[in-house]
């Protein structure tokens, strides 16, 4: 059975991108797969201090709710990662979610790379991204494209949810984009 994990770094509860990544999930779940959703504006991160050290068994030396994520992320055979965009990037609960992934890579001065892949399997992805126009998106999709390549995630899917208001949860009436959410879901399954 697959595993999904479901990463909202909205600060939003019921939000549209809250909406969007539970939707992918439901998908996901459809197919038969475990999910696990995780609320990154619940939890208590210390920003990573680029210590530039290489924990041996564990992914940071900081204790703190990011070993949570760290170890739903082990579970998982696939992710979505979702945030609304502001200033042209991604949120800061997002942005805060993967800069302490920077030690999915071990530093090795001594060998070929200069930083070794800790993980051993790859994964699927999919990315959402809420906010302003889709051509605006660019940045903050890069963002968590980059995340995908240094976490060894082959993306499947890209949704774009085009929302330039306050009101709270409005993709919920887009009933062709929570379509393409449940869809994507469903793909990032496979066949």
């Amino acid at each position: 059975m697959s595993n999904v994990l479901g990463i909202c770094g909205s600060p939003v509860r019921d939000g549209s991108t809250d909406i969007l990544v539970r939707e992918v999930l439901r998908g996901a779940a459809s197919k038969g797969a475990a999910t696990d959703y995780i609320f990154l504006n619940d939890l208590q991160i210390m920003p990573c201090q680029a210590c530039g050290k290489s924990p041996e068994k564990e992914y940071c030396f900081f204790r703190d709710d990011m070993d949570a994520v760290y170890e739903a992320f082990d579970r998982c055979d696939a992710i979505v990662v979702g945030s609304p965009v502001y200033f042209d990037s991604v949120s800061a609960q997002t942005k805060l979610f993967i800069d302490r992934t920077n030690c999915f890579r071990a530093l090795t001065p001594d060998g070929p790379e200069k930083f070794a892949f800790r993980i051993a399997r790859k994964r699927r992805g999919v990315i959402i991204l809420v906010g302003g126009e889709r051509e605006k998106l660019e940045p903050a999709r890069r963002v968590i494209g980059g995340f995908f390549v240094w976490a060894g995630i082959t993306p499947t899917d890209f949704l774009a949810f085009s929302y330039d208001g306050f009101e709270k949860g409005t993709v919920a009436s887009d009933a062709a984009t929570l379509s393409k959410a449940f869809a994507a879901g469903i793909a990032l399954i496979g066949p």
